[in-house]
């Protein structure tokens, strides 16, 4: 297995454990509000990290600082316009919307680094994009400011993907990481008071859903995404988080029942295509090329 095919491994093993987040999400808002939430959750991260990773943390460079800082910035900016705009919308209508950033990382891409995707990205991307149009709705749902926070957060996690892949090459992930979580962590504390009327009501399932939470999809999901984004591209390895729909679709549907209908199953299915001509991209049109 090459380095490429076992960093892109590695990120949909990831992107599985961001398709379980959620629903859990949803019973989280239940007992706590939204920046409540993200400051605990990423306030644990940080504990928990440092706790894991003490040794390599003992010395961090100024522009790893730099460069951790405004990964934070995008990273808590996104989290939190997720997790408020998911008040007021379905949890698979909110991972639906999310994984629209696989349309707009190719286009931040070329804006920032320049470059351009290759053929079989695009045609990958084309046929996501379709798929995430037929999932945007399921049945009986119509777009509200919860859809429209979402849509933001996207934005701002295909900017973000673009930058961890170009700063993850120059810095240990390690000490990204742990930047990141916490000014995500600072940041939600401190807007507490002037955004929101605080709550939190702490049972045994409350702990449960939070543990996994800052653990799974915190901690090791996004060490993962910083240690292995920069061995592929950006726009491969937003096709890859485009299976974060369908997956999150899977587990609404399996706890809480939340129906997607037949047109999400043809996107799901789309979706699935997309990833195989973009990850089968460079085999397929480099043999048509020399053929």
């Amino acid at each position: 297995m090459t380095l490429r095919a076992r960093a892109e491994t590695f990120l949909l093993l990831m992107t599985v454990i961001w398709g379980s987040t959620f629903v859990l999400t949803k019973f989280i808002l239940e007992s706590a509000s939204p920046f409540v939430y993200v400051a605990i959750r990423f306030t644990i991260a940080s504990i928990l990290f440092a706790t894991l990773f003490y040794r390599k943390l003992r010395v961090i460079s100024k522009n790893a600082l730099i460069k951790g800082f405004i990964l934070g910035v995008l990273l808590f900016s996104g989290f939190v316009l997720q997790t408020v705009g998911m008040k007021f919308t379905t949890a698979s209508k909110s991972a639906f919307i999310t994984g629209l950033m696989v349309v707009f990382t190719p286009i931040f891409q070329f804006i920032i680094e320049h470059k351009a995707p290759k053929q079989g990205n695009i045609i990958g991307v084309v046929f996501v994009a379709i798929g995430l149009y037929l999932l945007t709705s399921p049945q009986g749902s119509e777009f509200n400011i919860g859809d429209a926070l979402t849509i933001v957060c996207a934005v701002l996690f295909s900017i973000y993907t673009v930058y961890i892949g170009i700063y993850g090459k120059i810095h240990d992930p390690a000490h990204l990481s742990f930047v990141q979580f916490v000014v995500t962590a600072v940041f939600a504390t401190l807007a507490i008071p002037f955004l929101e009327t605080a709550r939190l009501n702490i049972s045994s399932h409350f702990l449960l859903n939070l543990a996994y939470l800052a653990i799974m999809p915190t901690v090791v999901a996004l060490y993962i995404m910083a240690k292995y984004q920069k061995y592929t591209t950006p726009t491969r390895s937003a096709i890859i988080y485009s299976m974060e729909p369908p997956i999150a679709a899977f587990f609404a549907f399996w706890i809480i029942g939340e129906q997607i209908g037949l047109s999400g199953v043809v996107g799901g299915v789309l979706i699935l295509f997309g990833i195989i001509v973009s990850e089968l991209s460079d085999v397929i049109f480099q043999r048509k090329f020399t053929a």
